[in-house]
Formats: structure tokens, C-alpha cells, sequence
């Protein structure tokens, strides 16, 4: 299926917008629901076509959230910590939406863009960011966490790529 970059950065800035009263949608499926917990996260299932997140059992995955680079954002750490602090924020929405919280997350799937023209900085760096950022959110256990450096990501301006998977119960 071909996304186009239009579609992607709308579901993406929609994803990340302020909570709507009428979220989180909760659809039932096997083993579970798929939580759907913004207007984003509904175009996101509804027209692009995967669930934000799912839980099956006590497991609750959630799907990528790309940390990326807005049209006049810069390229420099700071900018990227902010652009990561941006993109935890919105997965942590998704946590809560389905009664979690990044204490909840048990492993972290990465994926990064090491060298590319939206992120002047190192691989270190960017590790580092990302666990500085992650403390922010999570005082808990860390999670196991695998990063693994691809070419390219959906879109434009996508420098990392954060997926999560958390033990949670059905609530």
C-alpha cells in the first residue's frame, strides 16, 4: 500500500494533538481490544489502516510513533530533545488511554536513522537523549530495549522510530 507523505503527517500531527473527551475508543478483537485513543489514532486505524494499540492477554502493543524533525525544527540535540519529549508524550497518551503508563513497558523496539539530514548528532547521542527523555516519563524498571539503524522511515523527516509493548491487563 503506497502512503502518501501528506496522509502520513497528518496522522502523525493528529496523533499527537490534545486529548478529545470522546477518546479512547475501545474496539473488541481477539484475545483483546484495540484502543484507539485520539482523532489521530481514529484516521490512523480508520484510513491509513493499523491500530495505534492492541492488547492480547496482559500484553499490550503499541504501535511506532516517529520521532521527527517539523518543517522549521532544527537538527541540533536540542531540537531532538524535544522532538523525542514530543513523541513520548503522545505515546504515553496512548499508555494511558489503555490504563498503562511507560512503568508498564517491558520492551522498547527503536529504530534510527543514524546518519541522515535531519540529525546532526552521533548514535550515542542519540541513545542518550531517548534514556534521558525516557526517565522523564518512567521511574519503574527499564525495559529491555533493542535499537537497530534502517535507512529510512515513513515520511519525511523521521530520525527514530519508537514502538512499545507493555504488560498490562485487560482493564
Amino acid at each position: 500500500m503506497h502512503i502518501q507523505n501528506a496522509a502520513l503527517a497528518v496522522a502523525l500531527t493528529l496523533a499527537q494533538t490534545a486529548p478529545d473527551p470522546t477518546y479512547p475508543v475501545r474496539l473488541p478483537s481477539s484475545g483483546g481490544e484495540v484502543i484507539i485513543p485520539s482523532r489521530g489514532g481514529q484516521h490512523a486505524h480508520d484510513d491509513v489502516g493499523y491500530a495505534p494499540a492492541r492488547r492480547a492477554g496482559d500484553t499490550l502493543y503499541v504501535s511506532g510513533a516517529i520521532v521527527f524533525r517539523a518543517e522549521g525544527e532544527g537538527t541540533d540535540l536540542a531540537a531532538f530533545e524535544a522532538q523525542v519529549r514530543r513523541t513520548l508524550t503522545g505515546l504515553n497518551r496512548t499508555l494511558a488511554a489503555a490504563g498503562a503508563s511507560m512503568d508498564d513497558v517491558a520492551l522498547i523496539n527503536s529504530f534510527h536513522v543514524w546518519e541522515g539530514p535531519d540529525f546532526a548528532g552521533t548514535k550515542n547521542q542519540q541513545i542518550e537523549i531517548i534514556a534521558r527523555v525516557w526517565r522523564e516519563f518512567a521511574s519503574g524498571p527499564r525495559p529491555a530495549w533493542t535499537a537497530v539503524g534502517t535507512t529510512g522511515l515513513l515520511g519525511t523527516g523521521g530520525i527514530v522510530e519508537i514502538q512499545l509493548t507493555a504488560h498490562s491487563a485487560e482493564r
